[in-house]
């Protein structure tokens, strides 16, 4: 089953009434239109998160929290999207990541994002929403999804694995840092090992902007690097969005076997005890 929605296919459920629309975008994007009845929650883009005990725990109350207030209670289904599949650094799929992980049971990511859906000529508002609250259902079935930095660093000795960066290429080659400047983090380079598809890769043109690739194209573009669709990968980009659209590209694609450390290089790089990768890589 898929988790992406079109905008035909999400105007639909709305008549339904089942579904609670998350819309990731800035506020002030959200306040100058929006798909009717959304809840505003950029903080799923901007929440920078540890992946040590007390991090992990901090990030699941606070997006259960957050979650519930929007409305999600175990039963409706949550569509989340930003504006477009690549101009929100993978917002969406970050929150699609987040309520996997947490555990949740229906969980769709609207399919070219708000510029598809205003492409299809579909209702704007600029209406403020007040969501009846719900009790947010935390479940721990999606909890193997998230590496820590632990396990993380067990899978660079594990030789049937593929560590995946999906950064940009100034962040791959070590001549940046972050997307937040070239000297965000204290150290520039990648995790020992790791095989590079840039995010942008697993998208493709559409009349109606990005869209992500059908699950031929991105198995070829996996195949690239050596990942199968039988191949476990762990990802990381600088702070889990970007490879959470690639996490969603994989699963939809068939990769069975697909773990995201959320950490990611923003965590890794703080801790020089953990080993990195710097110069040009090779073949770069």
């Amino acid at each position: 089953m898929t988790a992406l929605i079109s905008p035909e296919q999400l105007a639909a459920a709305m008549r339904d009434g089942a579904v609670v629309l998350i819309d990731t975008r800035d506020p002030d994007s959200f306040a100058a239109g929006h798909i009717p009845g959304a809840v505003n929650m950029h903080d799923i883009f901007t929440y920078l998160a540890t992946s040590d005990a007390e991090g992990l725990s901090a990030l699941r109350s606070k997006f259960a929290d957050e979650f519930g207030a929007a409305g999600l209670d175990g039963e409706k289904t949550a569509v989340i999207y930003e504006q477009s599949m690549d101009t929100g650094f993978g917002q969406s799929c970050r929150g699609y990541f987040l309520l996997s992980w947490l555990g949740y049971p229906s969980v769709k990511v609207l399919h070219g994002g708000f510029a598809g859906w205003a492409a299809a000529g579909l209702a704007v508002s600029t209406a403020p929403v007040a969501p009846a609250p719900a009790t947010f259902p935390v479940d721990a079935t999606g909890s193997e999804l998230m590496l820590d930095a632990a396990q993380m660093q067990a899978a660079l000795d594990d030789p049937a694995a593929v560590i995946l960066d999906v950064r940009d290429v100034d962040e791959w080659v070590g001549a940046s840092s972050s997307p937040y400047g070239r000297d965000f983090c204290p150290r520039k380079g990648r995790l020992p090992g790791a095989v590079w598809i840039e995010w942008y890769r697993m998208m493709k043109p559409s009349p109606a902007g990005p869209v992500f690739k059908s699950r031929e194209e991105v198995l070829a573009e996996c195949a690239t690097v050596g990942i199968t669709s039988d191949t476990p990968v762990r990802l990381y980009c600088f702070k889990g969005a970007r490879a959470s659209n690639t996490f969603l590209a994989l699963k939809e694609a068939g990769v069975r076997d697909v773990r995201l450390y959320f950490g990611s290089w923003n965590e890794w790089s703080r801790d020089p005890a953990l080993p990195i990768d710097e110069g040009l890589p090779f073949g770069a």
